[in-house]
């Protein structure tokens, strides 16, 4: 996936920014396409950039969680199999 030239939070701000004046005027002053401006709008809504740093940290926490609870998962599978064999 490519990685974008604007930051979360940049793209919260040009956002606000199409919010007070026109789509197009913002986006050739950003160097956006007016499409970029719609997706950005459609992914972050109504969100302000603490909103979206706070959504970024909860991501990151959730994944960790993610990633904790499979190893519990396997770490669990595997003591039943260790248990389920006859010595």
């Amino acid at each position: 996936m490519r990685k974008s030239r604007f930051r979360d939070e940049q793209m919260v701000a040009i956002l606000r920014e199409a919010d007070r004046g026109t789509v197009g005027e913002v986006a050739k002053r950003h160097g956006i396409s007016e499409q970029t401006i719609y997706t950005w709008r459609k992914r972050f809504g109504a969100l302000q950039s603490d909103d979206v740093r706070r959504l970024k940290q909860l991501e990151a926490e959730n994944a960790r969680l993610k990633k904790l609870v499979a190893e519990r998962d396997l770490e669990i599978e595997v003591m039943k199999e260790i248990a389920a064999k006859k010595w």
